[in-house]
């Protein structure tokens, strides 16, 4: 292998557990900590840049005030998991630090857009299974599927969605700013099975967080368009394609316990009595389940029995942290985004990088549906929003970064075509 070859196996690395994230987890992780050994080698060996986006100060707050909810939980053999989770933000160091042109997030853009496209694909024959399936048990399809829905390459169906909703935000961005005339087809068209595969998920809280992000994209791109926004939603909820209107219809409307409106209203109601029984440091990752201390907690004037749903956390990403970590573990979480947002907004008035506006997009997106979703507390919806992040910040001019840390011994930096640091 030539010496090029060696300096750059981090960033192939740290591209393929991004892309992999979307199939196999364990084999994303695995990665990272490969990509990891190999930037931490290639700094050693050649003094090649290591940088990290200027979030460390909220970030380490967060992780310490973790660390502080797990000793003084009284169960901190059980917070382990809390804290492992930490390990995903060396994607953050690693495409900040691998990532070095605006081609080479195009790249990864594209190949997530083409795993992603097989995925929807293959979700596609799932949703096929489970018409015949409704069929042959003699139920309605929206009464049998919403408890047993498509999945992808993914264990989930919150997780498909999730990813989804992500990364169709990530297509449109490049194809409103970046747009190519030889890939715009082929990403439309992937832009649009994607999209499908999203609506036949059934996640209201992601098609919520991608209509959001992607009104956002189009306010910046043909604004006009907005006025065409309340067409496809008319459309569902008239024609009621597999069942997708009435699932639209049960966020005012739920069709009982079929869906789940009542049971998050019991887990924020019982997150909240945590909260301010415990303000500080929370009762602890991992407790705030219902094989914990979450039953518990739920009022004693809601009726027995509870609502049919998941009660393994609050399913409210703002209420899980503060329940289980502190409200100030919450205040360092949010300064954590809010600073990302902060230094998105002000580099995109200064340059239309579709990867600062994609970032902005995902952002939007996943923050609004983690009010009604514990979202990032899925590895492979962290790893794909970190990634995401990172991103944005690589593709920050010189002169708009400011604050922007790299560790000693990097290469001098010059400004390139595509607005990126790119290490000489």
């Amino acid at each position: 292998m030539s010496l090029f070859a060696w300096r750059r196996l981090p960033f192939y690395l740290t591209f393929g557990s991004v892309a992999m994230v979307l199939c196999s987890n364990s084999a994303s992780n695995v990665l990272i900590a490969a990509a990891f050994l190999a930037l931490v080698f290639g700094h050693f060996r050649f003094g090649d840049a290591i940088r990290f986006p200027p979030v460390a100060l909220p970030l380490g707050l967060f992780f310490a005030s973790t660390v502080a909810a797990v000793v003084l939980s009284g169960h901190a053999s059980h917070g382990w998991p809390g804290i492992r989770k930490f390990y995903l933000c060396f994607v953050l160091l690693l495409v900040a630090s691998t990532f070095r042109k605006l081609s080479e997030v195009r790249a990864l853009v594209m190949t997530m857009a083409g795993v992603m496209t097989l995925s929807a694909l293959w979700s596609f024959a799932q949703f096929w299974r489970k018409i015949q399936e409704a069929s042959a048990a003699h139920q309605d399809l929206r009464t049998y599927y919403t408890t047993k829905r498509i999945t992808g390459f993914t264990s989930h169906w919150m997780t498909l969605s999730g990813e989804e909703m992500m990364v169709l935000l990530l297509v449109c961005a490049l194809v409103m700013f970046a747009a190519r005339d030889r890939w715009t087809g082929w990403l439309m068209a992937a832009g649009v099975a994607i999209a499908v595969s999203l609506v036949l998920g059934y996640t209201r809280s992601m098609w919520m967080g991608a209509a959001l992000g992607a009104g956002y994209l189009v306010w910046w791109w043909k604004r006009r368009l907005l006025l065409l926004a309340p067409v496809p939603l008319v459309l569902l909820l008239v024609l009621n394609p597999f069942g997708v209107g009435e699932r639209i219809k049960s966020a005012w409307k739920p069709a009982g316990d079929l869906d789940s409106n009542q049971f998050r209203v019991v887990c924020r109601r019982a997150g909240w009595d945590i909260v301010k029984a415990h303000p500080w440091f929370g009762i602890g990752p991992e407790q705030v389940n219902q094989n914990a201390q979450l039953l518990s907690y739920i009022p004693a004037d809601e009726p027995r029995p509870l609502p049919t749903g998941a009660y393994i956390h609050l399913h409210n990403v703002y209420l899980q942290y503060a329940a289980e970590r502190g409200v100030p573990a919450l205040v360092f979480f949010l300064w954590w985004i809010g600073k990302m947002l902060l230094d998105f907004v002000k580099a995109v008035r200064k340059q239309r990088s579709f990867a600062l506006y994609g970032a902005i997009a995902v952002m939007i997106a996943v923050l609004s549906a983690g009010w009604y979703e514990f979202n990032l507390g899925d590895g492979e919806i962290l790893t794909l929003f970190l990634a995401v992040m990172a991103c944005g910040y690589a593709g920050i001019a010189p002169d708009t970064a400011k604050g922007y840390s790299s560790a000693q011994g990097a290469f001098p930096c010059r400004k390139t075509a595509d607005n990126f640091l790119l290490p000489l």
